[in-house]
């Protein structure tokens, strides 16, 4: 059974759909109507230009082009993480790369080689979209456990201190603020894993349905994704926060504050 073809016509149609939120915007003067067409542009050309890659890399199946193109996914999410961290890029992107590519190597690694094995094993159908839900996943609980790591300790600031005049070292004195960070990193992970199912239908499985796959083995696929994402985070959140604690602290255990942006 093949997925049916969206035609021309038919995309139009779904373009219309956008009349809807336009004319909202416009009513009620919501003042985004420039990035709403702005976001719609640039989605159209990026997953255009993404199907066409794709496509090209489905079948050259390269595994230096397949693994390039994943640390490129990983070097563009660490911009990401860098920037809505609160971070400068230019003192934390190593070390960040170095937790994203470790937190999603690890996880990617069993579930490419144990779980699925596809043949050949940097198969592009499975390694590039399985790498981008995790990649992805990893990105946004990574800007929220980072944000909230160091904005914790720079509002506590005193209570920080304390811990450290008391006699506790780096470590012991971040462990309450790294509790904070990574509880509400994990917490949407958790609430969706929670309502699988039950709420909505995930994306990978709907696709997987439509391609044509039983919905026994899509639920496998999706069940196996969400705990590789989850994996996926937990250590990457974990990693990066003590990564970047070797370059935020000075010898004498103090914040350096010019590493962060507007701080």
């Amino acid at each position: 059974m093949e997925t049916m073809d969206i035609k021309l016509l038919s995309m139009l149609i779904v373009y219309g759909l956008l009349a809807i939120p336009v004319a909202l915007s416009f009513f009620f003067r919501l003042g985004n109507l420039k990035e709403i067409v702005i976001a719609v542009l640039r989605m159209t050309g990026q997953l255009a230009v993404m199907g066409f890659y794709l496509d090209f890399m489905f079948r050259l199946q390269n595994a230096w082009i397949n693994f390039g193109w994943v640390l490129l996914m990983i070097a563009i999410a660490n911009f990401s993480v860098n920037k809505n961290a609160g971070l400068k890029t230019r003192h934390f992107f190593a070390v960040l790369f170095a937790g994203l590519t470790i937190g999603s190597f690890s996880v990617l690694a069993v579930f490419v080689f144990l779980a699925v094995r596809p043949v050949p094993f940097y198969n592009a159908r499975y390694l590039i979209p399985i790498s981008g839900m995790i990649i992805g996943n990893c990105m946004r609980a990574n800007v929220i456990s980072l944000e909230r790591f160091y904005s914790s300790i720079r509002k506590n600031e005193k209570e920080f201190m304390t811990y450290l005049l008391m006699g506790a070292t780096l470590r012991e004195a971040t462990l309450p603020y790294l509790r904070e960070a990574i509880k509400p990193a994990l917490a949407p992970t958790i609430a969706t894993m929670a309502t699988l199912g039950l709420v909505s239908l995930p994306g990978m499985m709907t696709g997987q349905i439509l391609g044509g796959s039983s919905p026994l083995v899509a639920i496998k696929y999706q069940i196996a994704v969400m705990i590789a994402i989850f994996s996926g985070i937990i250590v990457s959140c974990v990693i990066n926060i003590f990564f970047s604690m070797r370059i935020a602290f000075n010898e004498y255990q103090v914040l350096k504050r010019e590493l962060f942006r507007g701080k």
